[in-house]
Formats: structure tokens, sequence, C-alpha cells
């Protein structure tokens, strides 16, 4: 019985990293036409929603390390999306600031949500399932960290 629990059907890990795998697999195509990934993308969505963040804050909103996420920007900085700049107040912080271009794509990526959403709903899992998932999943990551 108790070896039952070391199944992988039983573990509760593994839907949640297969489901977080394909889901973002969905966003690939999409994110392709602009040249980013993922994490890029999820960058773009804190700084739509405030911009000149730093570094810090950008690692604790996405529970990533600076040493991953530097070389993401570095790379979104490559692409003109945004620009880096150390703080006249304090020279250990760096500024993240969109450019224009990366301002622009706001408005291209407006309709990914909507696009991702209709890709997972189904005939069985439906919109009001996907928000009840999504904030389990949010108490789960605020009990975790």
């Amino acid at each position: 019985m108790q070896d039952d629990m070391l199944k992988l059907e039983n573990q509760i890990c593994f839907p949640l990293y297969a489901a977080s795998r394909l889901v973002t697999k969905l966003y690939q195509p999409i994110l392709s036409k602009w040249d980013i990934t993922y994490p890029q993308y999820l960058v773009f969505l804190l700084l739509w929603e405030k911009d000149k963040r730093t570094v810090s804050d950008i690692c604790n909103c996405l529970f990533l390390e600076s040493s991953t996420l530097t070389p993401l920007l570095k790379r979104l900085e490559t692409k003109d999306y945004i620009v880096r700049t150390r703080s006249l107040q304090d020279e250990r912080s760096v500024i993240i600031q969109l450019t224009p271009k990366g301002k622009a794509l706001r408005k291209e990526a407006k309709k990914i949500p909507q696009e991702i959403l209709q890709s997972v709903s189904s005939k069985t899992i439906k919109k009001r399932d996907l928000v009840q998932l999504k904030s389990t999943l949010s108490e789960i990551t605020k009990v975790i960290q």
C-alpha cells in the first residue's frame, strides 16, 4: 500500500508539471512571431503592467533567480525590446524599461490570453473551471513560497 504512493499516477507534482509544460508549449507558435520565449513573455506582462521595474522586483514576481533572469533580459535588450540602466539611487540595482518597440508589442499581444483560453477549454473543461484552477494554483504557490 505504501508503495502505491510512489506511483507516478498518484503524484500531485506530475500533472502540475505536465500541464505546465504543455500549456507553455501552446505559447511557442504565438510568441515565435516576436522571437521571444515564454519566460520573456512573462517579463513583458510585468513591464506592461508597470514599466521601469528593478531586476530584483521581476525576479520576485516570477520566482526566478537573478542568474536566470539576467541572460533573458540581455537577449530582450539585444532585440531592442527593453533598456537596462543602473539606478541613480543604488548602483547595485538595475532598472528594466520598455523601449517603444517593447511597448508596441502590447497591442499585438492582447489577443494571446483569449487564444490560450480557447486552446485549453473543451466540452468538459469550462472557463469557470480554469478560473478555479488558477485560484487553487495561486493558493498552492502562496503556501509553498
